[in-house]
């Protein structure tokens, strides 16, 4: 008796718990919201151990006006937002007024390099910031074969979902090898294509350049765009470090606007900046172009990170490669970035160069600017060769002016990405929280919904996400709580990797990675590829 009795109940509990499943996605399926205090509701609520996390200021992504409410998660989705009461079975977070919003998405980051995310799971210096997505593959490096990087997160996830472009420099050294310092043949840019073809099959995002780095500083404009009309073909996106951001930069833009002309897919301009004296101010000037471009019917957007500086390498601003040049490393010293404002993140050659700028190791040497910049760059250059050219050293250079970041920032067209890493520049640690503190809460240049937005639902639409960035029922359960008044960046230019305080929670995918400021050691995040490329949840 007892048995059946037993077995009786379960069967009843069981279809009730059904029933209020299939509700539940019905109403999601349909896009309406879940009866908040239906049976239905409390079935699945204490079935699957709902999520209500309440007394919240919902900035859902949108732009639109904050508002006062709860949400309910049931396993990695948004079930109900609004005023809801708390049911049976399930966890309930008193958000004490602090602000909930959709994840932050990165869709230009470095945190992959050399391995960085596998080897910090807990990604810390991207949780204390908000993101809980993380795009790699960026300035048309990418981790080949990718099929192998994207398999590694599938197995071993780390806090955060990641996704992947794939890298036109990738493709070219594969292809080329050490002979890329060229323009390449039809054959040579066919086996490119076909190489393109398969990463793009597993499971990448579109294109990535890198068109002032070796070798796609090599490659001519009809290269690139064989390789991105095959990217259109497949329902890809373009993404781009451009050709030039200070000389040459209106030819750059009229390049990466060709591509979005002659392909009719998204492209995207990585880390927008004017990286010259002379087109301070011109930030008005640059976006009219592009409001025109868009105005023609071409789908271009950009990304920006809230830094005066730069990080990249020596050589990138010298076009013709010429350590010997004197005139032009003058000329760079004076109109791009001065002496003093190029500052060592890594010198293999001599470490202890290291957080110094070319102006005070030239003191310390007792030789011109022009000459110590020409002079490190030989000795880069021969520590490199004798290490199978291995990167020998990277630095921070001053270019841009606040005036023209205000202006990228308050664009509607551009979503707000950190271009970093765990190491070097301090827009690894603190971009997102820099943007919130110093824009929002102190310059007032945004509102706290339009960064949000910036952030989210714009970050997600330009890189193709229909289920991330926004918080409504049947997103996906990407979730900061911050509080607005306290947010703040820390990391500086001589000691970026400062973490950032002020989020108080993260949840990617419904569970919590970051409780209080500190790591859960949840590793919850995801592969995202495109839709039609999604591996099913294990």
């Amino acid at each position: 008796m007892l048995v059946n009795r037993s077995n009786r109940l379960t069967r009843l509990s069981t279809t009730g718990i059904t029933t209020g499943i299939v509700v539940a996605l019905s109403c999601l399926a349909a896009g309406t919201l879940l009866p908040s205090d239906s049976i239905a509701e409390t079935q699945v609520a204490a079935m699957r151990g709902s999520i209500l996390i309440h007394n919240a200021k919902i900035v859902d992504g949108s732009g639109e006006p904050a508002s006062r409410g709860a949400i309910r998660i049931m396993d990695d989705v948004i079930v109900n937002v609004g005023e809801l009461s708390p049911q049976p079975g399930e966890r309930v977070i008193d958000a004490n007024g602090l602000v909930l919003a959709p994840g932050f998405i990165d869709t230009h980051s470095h945190h992959d390099d050399d391995g960085a995310l596998s080897e910090n799971p807990d990604a810390l210096p991207l949780l204390t910031q908000g993101i809980t997505t993380s795009v790699f593959g960026q300035d048309g490096g990418h981790n080949y074969p990718l099929s192998e990087f994207l398999t590694d997160f599938d197995q071993s996830p780390a806090s955060v979902n990641v996704a992947s472009y794939v890298g036109h420099n990738t493709l070219r050294e594969r292809v080329m090898g050490d002979d890329a310092q060229r323009i390449a043949t039809d054959d040579e840019v066919d086996a490119m294509r076909a190489m393109l073809l398969e990463e793009l099959a597993a499971g990448a995002l579109g294109l990535s350049t890198g068109l002032e780095y070796e070798p796609g500083i090599y490659s001519q404009t009809d290269e690139v765009l064989v390789l991105a009309k095959a990217t259109a073909t497949q329902g890809g996106r373009y993404i781009s470090h451009v050709r030039s951001e200070d000389r040459f930069l209106w030819d750059a833009m009229d390049e990466i606007i060709e591509i979005g002309r002659q392909t009719g897919m998204p492209v995207q301009i990585s880390h927008i900046k004017l990286a010259a004296k002379n087109l301070w101010g011109q930030a008005p000037t640059l976006l009219e172009k592009l409001e025109a471009a868009r105005a023609e019917g071409i789908d271009i957007t950009a990304d920006v990170y809230p830094y005066e500086y730069w990080q990249s390498t020596m050589w990138v601003l010298l076009p013709d490669r010429n350590a010997d040049d004197l005139e032009e490393i003058a000329f760079v010293l004076e109109q791009l970035t001065p002496a003093s404002g190029v500052i060592f993140t890594r010198f293999e050659p001599n470490p202890s160069y290291v957080n110094q700028s070319v102006a005070e190791i030239a003191a310390l040497r007792g030789s011109s600017e022009v000459q110590t910049f020409s002079d490190l760059l030989k000795e880069a250059d021969v520590w490199s060769t004798a290490h199978d050219g291995a990167s020998a050293e990277s630095i921070m250079g001053k270019s841009m002016t606040e005036s023209d970041i205000k202006t990228f920032i308050a664009w509607e067209h551009t979503n707000i990405c950190s271009d970093g890493g765990f190491d070097g520049h301090p827009r690894g640690h603190g971009t997102f929280p820099r943007v919130l503190a110093h824009y929002v809460r102190d310059k007032k240049i945004l509102s706290l919904e339009a960064a949000v937005a910036a952030m989210t639902s714009r970050a997600a639409d330009h890189i193709g996400l229909t289920d991330r960035g926004r918080i409504a029922p049947g997103m996906k359960a990407d979730l900061v709580l911050f509080d607005p008044e306290t947010i703040q960046d820390h990391a500086g230019i001589r000691d970026g990797q400062v973490l950032s305080t002020g989020v108080h929670n993260v949840w990617v995918n419904g569970q919590l990675v970051l409780d209080d400021g500190v790591a859960t050691g949840t590793h919850s995040g995801r592969v995202l590829r495109p839709a039609s490329q999604v591996i099913p949840k294990r």
